[in-house]
Order: C-alpha cells, then structure tokens, then sequence
C-alpha cells in the first residue's frame, strides 16, 4: 500500500486511472451515500456502475481526503485552476 501512497503524491494525488465519468460517479454517490452510511464502499462501487471494487473506492478517497487535509494544513498550496472559458 505504500507504493500507492507514493504515486498518489506523485501524480497530485487523484488516481490517474480514474476517468472524469468515474470521478463524477463517484462524487455524486459520495454526495449520495453519506459518512455512517453502512457498506458504504460497496454502495458507492454499485453506483458507479462498478467499474471499480469497494477496496477501490475506498482508497480513492483516502487519497482525495488525505490531499485535502495537505491542503488545508498549508503544507501544499492550495491549487489554482485555470476556468477560463471552462463553461463556454
């Protein structure tokens, strides 16, 4: 598992072999399945369609919450996105 917590951090931390579908999916069933929620990697996997297992999923969102708490502990820049024209 450490060499998964290594190229998190080397890629930004998202999964590079997550899809923007995936990603989108997998957000929504976030939104969806909330904290508490029980079997709630298996749940959010279905909604996705299940292109990805539960263990999956699960460690793609401890990469994503582990990016967030770097962020917000001011330990890495908070990252500046270009949306210019991102919505014509």
């Amino acid at each position: 598992m450490s060499s998964s917590g290594s190229r998190s951090s080397s890629h930004g931390g998202a999964n590079p072999e997550w899809s923007k579908k995936e990603n989108k999916l997998f957000e929504e069933a976030l939104a969806y399945y909330g904290e508490g929620m029980p079997d709630r990697w298996l749940k959010v996997s279905r909604a996705m369609g299940g292109t990805k297992n539960a263990d999956e999923v699960r460690r793609h969102y401890e990469i994503l919450d582990g990016d967030i708490k770097l962020i917000d502990s001011g330990r890495v820049p908070f990252p500046k996105y270009n949306t210019q024209g991102a919505w014509n």
